[in-house]
């Protein structure tokens, strides 16, 4: 009788967050049992389910509607984007400047992300540094390469190798995270891709500027892109990064690339005294297709981390058809109903 009112003492005395110690008088063992993961963390810390993009939880939402808004947050932000692209670069003379464009948006990730990360609760960077600077270098290949590729290609061209985006990424897949797709999957990305591309060059009158320099700037920029979407996947799914982390991070060390690479080709003071004569449609427009970046950005990074990188790069994909519509309604290229 007194062991077991010491037992019933010992049990009532222990604090809550502890582990509990249960003595039995039949058998001589203790049963250690650990509180939840849920139970430790600190009540300001989200759940590790929790996907946050812009403000809105969309763990609280279903499947179906997490994928319903992300797609619909992508295809609206991006076509703003892709708009503002092509018009940047139709200003007279700026196509030479396209890694100082990068700069700037860069720049304004960065900025846009800082905001965004002060305004959530949890500011804890959970993705290693080391994980980020090869994040920030593929994130400077992809960005910087297609951006200058535009000096060097037509819009439409340019789109037509980004349309193969989805075979890269799923090679990428393959060696980088040990996927497995099976011949849906791949002949569903293979139809998208021949699809488009036939869609892009179905007006013969169009001539596509397969320009030597471009297309080596759009395959290199393919080829990071190969790696960066699984790199991402793999990070924030194994240490629950958040989009704005992803975000301020990679583009800010992103940017410090950038500024050194142009600093030592002296290419930073040609591209600032062109565009401090062109302010408007330069830093204007920049700040704005920054801005719509940044958006469809967040939205591409819910997707990855939710339904994984393959299914985030077709919808990618399919916006691209998208943009080239609206390019050749908004900007001047000779084409036929067919």
């Amino acid at each position: 009788r007194e062991k077991q009112k010491e037992d019933n003492n010992s049990t009532e005395c222990r604090e809550p967050g502890t582990m509990d110690l249960k003595f039995t008088s039949s058998r001589k063992y203790i049963s250690i049992s650990v509180p939840s993961k849920s139970q430790t963390m600190s009540p300001h810390i989200k759940s590790v389910d929790d996907v946050v993009v812009l403000g809105m939880n969309l763990s609280k939402f279903s499947k179906p509607t997490q994928f319903f808004i992300c797609v619909s947050g992508v295809f609206m932000f991006y076509l703003i984007y892709g708009y503002l692209q092509e018009l940047i670069f139709s200003v007279e003379g700026f196509k030479p400047f396209g890694w100082y464009l990068t700069l700037v948006q860069f720049g304004f990730y960065s900025i846009f992300g800082l905001i965004e990360l002060q305004l959530i609760q949890d500011k804890r960077r959970r993705i290693p540094g080391k994980t980020y600077m090869i994040i920030a270098f593929l994130t400077v290949g992809t960005m910087g390469l297609s951006n200058t590729s535009l000096g060097y290609l037509n819009y439409p061209t340019q789109v037509i190798f980004k349309c193969c985006k989805l075979i890269p990424v799923m090679i990428g897949g393959v060696f980088i995270q040990g996927k497995r797709y099976n011949i849906v999957d791949v002949s569903a990305a293979l139809c998208m891709s021949l699809g488009l591309i036939w869609f892009t060059l179905a007006d013969s009158t169009v001539a596509p500027n397969f320009n030597l320099t471009g297309v080596v700037l759009i395959s290199l920029a393919l080829c990071a892109d190969a790696v960066i979407g699984n790199v991402q996947e793999k990070a924030m799914k194994l240490h629950n990064g958040s989009n704005s982390e992803m975000v301020l991070y990679s583009y800010s060390i992103g940017f410090v690339y950038i500024l050194f690479g142009l600093t030592c080709t002296s290419g930073l003071s040609p591209a600032v005294t062109f565009c401090s004569k062109h302010l408007v449609q330069t830093y204007g427009y920049a700040f704005l297709f920054s801005l719509t970046g940044y958006f469809g950005i967040s939205f591409v990074l819910a997707l990855i981390k939710i339904f994984g990188a393959l299914l985030a790069v077709t919808v990618t994909t399919g916006r691209k058809a998208m943009t080239i519509v609206l390019s050749f309604l908004f900007f001047a290229k000779p084409f036929t109903l067919q």
